[in-house]
């Protein structure tokens, strides 16, 4: 499947059927991590881990996640930019995970630290505050239905209420040329469906801000700029990431976090 595909049917998985992922399906990751595309900086590092469940041991993941062998680890400084870095640099391997059938699901603080640190080193200033189970999606738990159903993870602001043209008072059309994959940052997930992310169009360049809802704002906001960039990619438009410290458009409750130039 394409990007765009892999965007409107990735979900969240939480259940899995137990069985470890193949070594060539592991090495495909490991070398997708190794080449990703980072323009924001930061400081973080993502390792791929397999636990070994035939022999009883289990990482603790407070009855979020049943039957996953294989995690993604992720530890990061506390900043802004890595925050903004990670969720795009890691929705990169989530969707390549999506492409090559492989389910997964963000977790965030919900996780025993000691079971996912055992035996890992991480880099200066680098704590390990993500993990991200990959496997073979199982048939849904009802904890998992409910859950999905406690977060509305199926359901989104409407575009006309975060997409905006010139100024913070016109809803952006449909027809402008970003709306394509401004929607597609629209359907990407967030912590407890948030969505915090917003964005302004003048002309050429989209600025993105965020609305503070938590700790994960601006993460999560890394992750729906990750959709924008992959679909504008797809469409043979690679533009350019900067800080306009200069820009004029200011909002009493939206943080300005970065513009996109195309």
């Amino acid at each position: 499947m394409d990007i765009k595909e892999a965007i409107r049917q990735r979900r969240s998985v939480r259940s899995f059927t137990g069985e470890s992922i193949s070594e060539t399906t592991r090495k495909d990751l490991r070398d997708f991590l190794s080449g990703l595309y980072n323009p924001f900086g930061g400081h973080f590092t993502i390792r791929l881990k397999e636990f070994d469940l035939k022999n009883g041991y289990r990482p603790a993941t407070y009855g979020m996640i049943k039957g996953a062998s294989d995690f993604f680890v992720i530890a990061m400084a506390d900043d802004e930019m890595t925050s903004l870095a990670v969720g795009f640099c890691f929705e990169q391997v989530v969707l390549k995970s999506w492409q090559l059938g492989l389910g997964t699901c963000w977790i965030a603080a919900t996780f025993r630290e000691s079971d996912f640190n055992s035996g890992e080193l991480w880099p200066e200033n680098e704590k390990l505050r993500i993990v991200c189970p990959v496997g073979y999606a199982a048939k849904k738990s009802v904890v998992e239905k409910i859950t999905r159903l406690t977060l509305g993870s199926r359901s989104r602001l409407p575009f006309e209420e975060l997409f905006f043209d010139e100024g913070f008072g016109k809803p952006l059309a449909r027809d402008n040329r970003f709306s394509g994959s401004l929607e597609m940052m629209r359907l990407a997930p967030s912590s407890k469906n948030s969505q915090p992310w917003r964005a302004l169009v003048c002309g050429d360049i989209v600025h993105f801000y965020y609305l503070p809802k938590g700790q994960l704002s601006v993460l999560d906001c890394g992750i729906g700029i990750c959709h924008f960039y992959e679909s504008e990619k797809s469409e043979g438009r690679c533009g350019q990431f900067f800080k306009d410290n200069t820009v004029a458009a200011r909002h009493n409750q939206w943080v300005y976090l970065v513009s996109f130039r195309n």
